[in-house]
This record gives structure tokens, sequence and C-alpha cells, in this order.
């Protein structure tokens, strides 16, 4: 198999370093909160003690009603993994090295690792069949393993302890002896260990993990000697067939995500044909203002968590998993490394500020696992909670979120060749590798409250190398890459780009301007994104968005909520002509630029961040208001 790779290669997450008031304060409480209260949680609702107890360290019966509760301990293990590397915890990293001996001894010999069938085999037949492996369409017994597979590199990556990793290989094998185009032809139910199976390849070169991952995304709409687990679980065609984006939302995005990793590493041209279908499909017809995918919940005995029709995507109801808008950042980052264009990266700021970043409080205690844009107060979008919970009893989108926060600066450069990308904004410093030397950049910046940012670069020494600038689709009046959101007026004003004070003229290529010169210490690049408050309308196929309109400054999407009009805000229309101010409220919500303005005589009109609603209990809040007939 020919080893490529992406033609963009990322700057790790351990090379930047942020001090911005955006993000910075937000990784940290995932550090000091999050975390923590994770791991509390795993062990009060006993998932910890499964591994004791199929290990045979405590008796006991299984603790939980789902098969994937394991992926709990993996996904904060990797949260962990990142999150040492900026904020080393020698306590955090001992207790974690406890559970990981559990881990180990709840191992089976050959390396199977699924605590519900070693604990209870008569019991794990609800999901996982009589036997290893024989209902893996619904069992998550290898989207158990890929989240393994995942901690385990992020944590030997940290710590450089060989622990998890040694479980890790160990199961990577027996998966690889059971499945395989000489073997057993099957593949899984919910989509991950594709994604797992790389990173493993990427640790070790072991080209039997990528051949392997390839080979699950292979078999899937091909039934030959198995059952079709259905559109749902994304089994019902052959992947290069695929032309719409169906099914389970967060099985989806982890299944494109794994295609584009496979598609970079084998040079399978066709894979990222594929892709490139889906993600028009989801960006022109699937996709919310906020980022969000999945338009539809559970409904009675429905099966939700998936993609509606095109263009349905309701408000009140909206699914949006916290999960979901996770993988579309892990799908679009790929996307962006696979071809370069600042698109991508329009649809990754969009999520990480507003569908991603509401799935936590600010407090990082309480989490949303639905995002719905509209709350009557009444109707329980939230495991039956009208606002956030601390715990759910599938608490997949809480060690989402934090494994998400610690990693995303991973997200905010890139290299190819001699070509530096500055992808996405925030106050810090980074040192990345330019043709065999280290460059330091250093931005300065308020960004999202403010468009001025300031990178001063240092290239070690006199050399000439290129600098592309991110210049965001809202900067260039284009909400999204596609026409599903337009502004209703243009009220851009152009963006200014200045080299050591002296005006440069945009030289734009796929979404950067393009800066080649020879670099000194000492340069700095002054970017100025103005940053109108401004109305967005949806396509007219968008039936639920008709005749409402929504609010943006920057990339960040504003709501109503209750707590600050006068305790209702599903009557509230918004008039084209009434003015709106940012005003920025140090004492609000961990400080945020809320929108002021008037929509009726002594009525205040006050609009915050989405990403900041539901931290004050509930109440009503909306992002689309009604918009008055001319």
């Amino acid at each position: 198999m020919p080893q490529k790779d992406y033609p963009i290669k990322p700057v790790s997450y351990t090379s930047v370093k942020l001090a911005d008031e955006f993000w910075a304060p937000r990784i940290v409480t995932n550090w000091s909160v999050t975390i923590p209260e994770i791991l509390k949680r795993c062990e009060e609702t006993g998932r910890i003690d499964n591994f004791a107890i199929a290990a045979g360290l405590m008796k006991g019966r299984y603790a939980g009603v789902y098969p994937f509760d394991d992926t709990d301990i993996y996904k904060l293990i990797e949260a962990a993994g990142y999150s040492l590397s900026t904020h080393p915890d020698p306590e955090l990293e001992k207790t974690l090295d406890g559970v990981i001996a559990k881990i180990a001894a709840a191992q089976e010999k050959d390396g199977y690792l699924y605590t519900w069938r070693t604990i209870d085999p008569v019991g794990a037949t609800a999901w996982g069949g009589p036997t290893r492996w024989s209902n893996i369409g619904r069992s998550h017994e290898l989207y158990n393993a890929g989240h393994l597979f995942e901690a385990a590199v992020a944590y030997y990556r940290t710590t450089g302890k060989r622990g998890l990793l040694d479980i890790a290989l160990k199961y990577a094998d027996l998966v690889d002896s059971v499945f395989g185009p000489d073997k057993r032809h099957d593949t899984d139910g919910h989509p991950e260990v594709e994604i797992g199976l790389v990173k493993l390849f990427r640790l070790t070169g072991e080209e039997r993990y990528l051949k392997l991952a390839k080979f699950f995304i292979d078999q899937r709409g091909h039934h030959e000697g198995r059952k079709s687990y259905g559109p749902y679980a994304l089994d019902d065609k052959p992947v290069l067939e695929m032309d719409e984006a169906r099914g389970h939302v967060v099985r989806a995005a982890y299944l494109f995500s794994g295609m584009a990793d496979v598609s970079a590493l084998t040079g399978d041209a066709a894979y990222t044909a594929a892709i490139d279908r889906l993600w028009d499909n989801v960006v022109f017809k699937k996709f919310y203002i906020t980022g969000g995918m999945g338009a539809i919940g559970e409904s009675g005995n429905a099966v939700g968590e998936t993609f509606g029709e095109n263009y349905e995507l309701p408000n009140l109801t909206a699914y949006n998993e916290t999960c979901a808008s996770i993988a579309n950042v892990f799908w679009n980052f790929r996307m962006f490394l696979l071809h370069g264009d600042a698109k991508y990266l329009d649809v990754l700021e969009r999520v990480a500020y507003n569908g991603a970043l509401s799935g936590v409080s600010l407090a990082g205690d309480s989490f949303l696992y639905p995002n719905p844009l509209e709350s009557d107060a009444k109707f329980g979008f939230n495991a039956g909670s009208t606002t956030r919970s601390k715990w759910f009893e599938c608490a997949c989108c809480t060690a989402n979120i934090a494994r998400f926060l610690p990693s995303f600066p991973g997200n905010m450069y890139a290299i190819k060749d001699d070509v530096l990308y500055i992808n996405l904004f925030a106050a810090g410093s980074a040192d990345v590798d330019v043709l065999e030397g280290k460059v330091n950049l250093k931005q300065t910046t308020r960004y999202p409250w403010d468009g001025a940012v300031k990178i001063a670069v240092d290239p070690g020494r006199h050399r000439e190398f290129a600098i592309h600038v991110r210049i965001p689709g809202w900067a260039q009046g284009r909400p999204v890459p596609s026409d599903l959101y337009r502004y209703v007026d243009d009220a851009s004003s152009p963006v200014s780009l200045q080299v050591n004070g002296a005006p440069v003229t945009l030289d734009m290529d796929k979404g950067f301007a393009r800066i080649r010169r020879a670099w000194r210490k000492g340069d700095v690049i002054e970017i100025d994104f103005p940053m109108p408050v401004r109305r967005v309308v949806a396509n007219e196929a968008v039936k639920e968005d008709a005749g409402k309109v929504a609010l943006e400054r920057g990339p960040i999407v504003y709501c109503v909520e209750a707590a600050d009009n006068g305790g209702r805000v599903l009557d509230l229309t918004l008039p084209d002509g009434m003015g709106l101010t940012p005003e920025f409220r140090a004492d609000l919500l961990n400080g945020v630029v809320v929108l002021k303005g008037e929509v009726s005589p002594g009525r205040e009109f006050v609009a915050i961040p989405y990403y900041a609603w539901a931290n004050r209990g509930p109440g009503e809040m909306a992002v689309w208001l009604a918009r008055p007939a001319d």
C-alpha cells in the first residue's frame, strides 16, 4: 500500500500556547473542573469499577445500561493526555495510571476488552449477541476499541508511558487477526475504530492498522455473508456511492473523518471525491447556522440523532448533538488538510465558537447533549431537562467536550513546504518548523470580540517563505460557503492588511491572503477584520426559518434569552431598521459582547452569544426571530 499523507501538515497543539481571554480560560476550566467532574462521575456511576470487576479485583455486576460506557473512561484519559501537556498535574496522572492498571487487568489474555461481556456474557447478548463480534452492528465493540486506541496514543505522547498503549496494541492485533480480506468480512455499526487505527499506524508505522482501517470502510454496503446494518449505521450502500448525508450524525462524521485519513495516507482519490460530495450536501442543505448537525432527535420509539431530509432544519426540536459538532470539527479540519481551502476552516470556526462550545457550561460542570436553536422552557430537550445537566446516563458528550477543548489549539496553524498557514485567531504564541528552521509567531488580539489581529514573526534567521492568513468568509460578506444562509445587507467594510505598518494588497487564494517575503525578526503582520452586526436569513427552502432573521457579529452567532429580555423572547420581532449596538460586558457570562437595541418603547432588546445560553437556569431562548413583513 503506497504511503502518502495529507499535503498540509497540522502544527501540534503542544506547539501552540494560548494566552487569550476566550479559549485559554476555557482550557484551564476544562483541566481544573471538567476533567475532575467527569472522573468523579465515572467513579460514582461504576464505570471505573467495571474494569475492576472484569479483572476479578472486586465483585459486582456491570454498572450501567450501555456497552459503550467504557469509552467514557477512554475519552477522559485522552482528554487528560492533551491537558497534561500544557497543565502538568501529577495527582491526576497518578490517578489515571491507577485506572489504566485496572484496564490492563480487565483485558482478556488474547487482548479482548469489553467489560460488559467479560463481566456478564449472558447479559451482554442484549447489545452484543451471544458471542464476541456476533452483533457488531449494535455491540459497539469496535467503537470502544477506537476510543481506546485514540486515548492510548494521546496519553503516550504526553507522558511517555506505554501502559495503555500496550493494551491498545494487543487489542488492535486481536481485531486484525479476526477481520480482513482473507478473514471475517464485516464492519462496525458505529464508525470510530477507523480513526483510532490510523492514529496507531501513525505512531507505530505498523501498516496492518492502516490496511484494517481501510478494510472496515470498504466493507460498508457490502453484505455478502452478513446482514446489513442499514442506513442508520451507514451500511446501506458502499461509501464510494454515498452522495447524501444520512443516518446517525456522529457515526457519519466519524466515518467521513476516517475516510479522509485513509484517503490521504493511501492516495485513494475516490474516497476524497465521496467525502467532497457529502460535505457539499451537508453545508448546502443540512447545516445549522450554529454549525450544528442533526435535525432529528428521539421521538417516542423512533430512533433519532440523525440527519433530516434536505433543508429540514427545525429549531425547537433540533438535536445537534454535542458529539456531532465535535466530530464536525474533526472532519472539516481534515478536509482543509486535504484541499487547503479556507472554506473548511470557515465551517470549523463556526462550529467551534457556537455549536460545540455551547455543549459545556461556563463553569465547566454541566452540559448540553442536544443543542437546539430555540427553547420554550417546557420541552425537555436535554434528556428530559429544560436546561443544562450535570451528567447523563449516556455520557458520551461530556467526555467528548473534555477532549475537544485542550486539543483545539492544534487547528490554529499548518504547514505545506515553505507555506505557513494561519487558520484561526487567538492571542498566544506558536513555534512552527518551516524549511528546517523554527519560526515563532505571537498573536496579539481580543478576537472574537475585536477584529484587530497583530502577528509578530520571528524566523530565527533572515529567510524567505510564505505566510497565508485566512480571511474568514464572514469578513467577506459570506456567512457560510454555500447558499444555505446569507446576510441581509452588504455592510462589510474591506479587510485591511499591513506588514510593518505598510498596507498590503490582499492576494487571495482559496480564502487565504498570501504574503511571500524574506522575513526578519521584528516583522509584524496586522489585520483588521471589521465586525459589524449582521442579520442573516436562510435559504427559502428552509421552511422553519421563513420570515425570520438571525444575528451574527464576527464568528459569533447570537441568541436572545429570557433572562435578559423581561422573561420571554418567543414573542419578539426584530425590525430590519432597528439599530443594534455591541457592548462588552465583563460582568456577564464570564465576559461577552452583547447586542443591544430597543424593540418597542420601553422594551430593551439584548442578545448574547449562543454558546453562553442556559447558564442561568431554564427559560425561553431563540436564535431565529420573526422579521416583520414589509
